[in-house]
């Protein structure tokens, strides 16, 4: 059975998730979305999933190669434009075909989660947060076994390292290969991405930290999206960057950001003075109606 996905393109309410390439690729719950659609479709029966991507079709295929983690065979289309789904219907599915999965599956836009088109994700910060609060307790997939849910709420990676001195509060989700310290508190409301640190006596609730990002110690983050040193406040859409690791910052190897991504230039364009006093002056002050992430004194 052949079912097609479309890739979202260029979503102008949330800019930097497609900050690596592609929103079909932006991190959720350890994988992409591409790669839990592709999970979700393989369960229902599809054997070959046809991806049509207007950018990024390197970036990918790079996340999910040709399919084989997942018994399927997955073939990238390139793309001009994003289609509609009844123009994806009218171009790539010849009437009659009878090898395609049944209407809705045999064509979706992936701007939801699996099983969640009333959350979707892309109209706002705000969109993104609740569609992955809300599809938390489906999270834990065949394919990410090593997550399980130790307590009524909350879901932890058998390979990360929490501190017993650390509170999780439910509903929370810390992925694989994370790290929690002392005194750290997570949750309600947050989702910690794979290989992220949690400094000791920092905080995170009702927040979103993204992969390969550090929360600094004594940090708190709220009502937010983390990711390497962008903090994003989900109530407001509005953002910047840190400039200091102390605070927030990645634990990725550099990589240039894509020739669109007018998101990064703009806030290195107002990315606060490097010296420690004036860095937390000018924090305290862009913070201010922003995100909320209490300094260490």
């Amino acid at each position: 059975m052949t079912t097609l996905l479309i890739c979202p393109s260029i979503r102008p309410a949330v800019p930097h998730l497609a900050a690596l390439g592609s929103l079909a690729t932006a991190p959720v719950f350890g994988d992409c979305l591409l790669g839990h659609w592709i999970e979700h479709m393989a369960a229902r029966g599809a054997r070959e999933i046809r991806v049509i991507t207007a950018d990024s079709s390197e970036r990918v295929r790079e996340a999910v190669g040709d399919g084989e983690r997942w018994g399927v065979r997955v073939s990238i289309i390139a793309s001009n434009t994003e289609p509609t789904r009844a123009e994806a219907v009218e171009r790539f599915r010849l009437a009659g075909d009878s090898g395609w999965l049944p209407a809705p599956d045999d064509v979706v836009l992936m701007s939801h989660l699996p099983g969640c088109p009333g959350l979707p994700l892309f109209e706002s910060y705000s969109s993104w947060f609740a569609a992955l609060i809300g599809w938390m307790p489906r999270a834990r997939t065949p394919s990410r076994v090593r997550v399980n849910e130790i307590r009524p709420g909350i879901w932890a990676g058998s390979r990360s390292r929490v501190s017993p001195t650390a509170a999780l509060i439910a509903p929370c989700w810390i992925g694989d290969q994370v790290s929690v310290e002392a005194g750290a508190v997570i949750g309600p409301g947050a989702v910690i991405e794979d290989r992220s640190v949690i400094r000791a006596k920092a905080t995170v609730t009702q927040s979103w930290v993204g992969p390969d990002t550090i929360v600094g110690s004594l940090t708190s983050v709220a009502n937010s999206l983390a990711w390497g040193s962008t903090l994003t406040d989900w109530r407001t859409d509005s953002s910047l960057r840190v400039p200091d690791r102390f605070l927030l910052g990645s634990l990725a190897k550099p990589q240039s950001a894509p020739a669109t991504d007018r998101f990064g230039r703009a806030l290195a364009a107002k990315e606060p003075s490097r010296s420690p006093p004036n860095v937390i002056a000018a924090l305290r002050s862009g913070m201010s109606g922003a995100s909320d992430i209490k300094l260490p004194s």
